[in-house]
């Protein structure tokens, strides 16, 4: 089992590091700049940060009203420390254990159902509606 650390400082976030991750090995972060990414931290709602072997191995940043219902974004932890409940934790941290902890939270995912199926998200009804990305960007994620 690995040692590490989960923390909500926004202090701790090692930006270098996540953009680097998020813009090089996942299929939702490429389309972004650095800018846009330094955008997406400054007006998060919260982050997350996970922590082993002194530096940043995961994070997770959510968008809020700050009252009621939150979006879970970019949760990622690095290839060489999956399957040690890292990502699990950063989730936990996020929704379970933060100010969020009754909220109605939402997310995107195309290959996570089952982390995030253990913390009770599920398809949505049939009222749930959704306008998807615009293309401005490059970024379509079906």
């Amino acid at each position: 089992m690995i040692d590490f650390e989960i923390t909500d400082d926004p202090a701790r976030i090692d930006r270098d590091a996540a953009y680097a991750y998020l813009s090089e090995h996942v299929y939702w972060g490429r389309w972004r700049t650095r800018a846009d990414f330094d955008v997406h931290v400054d007006g998060a709602w919260r982050v997350v940060g996970a922590f082993a072997d002194g530096r940043m191995i995961g994070f997770a940043r959510a968008l809020s009203d700050g009252l009621a219902l939150a979006y879970l974004a970019d949760v990622y932890v690095e290839d060489a420390y999956r399957g040690h409940k890292i990502g699990e934790a950063l989730v936990r941290a996020m929704i379970d254990e933060g100010p969020g902890k009754n909220f109605r939270w939402m997310l995107h995912t195309s290959d996570a159902h089952g982390l995030y199926g253990k913390f009770g998200f599920a398809k949505p009804d049939d009222s749930y509606m959704e306008r998807p990305a615009s293309s401005r960007f490059g970024y379509q994620e079906r």
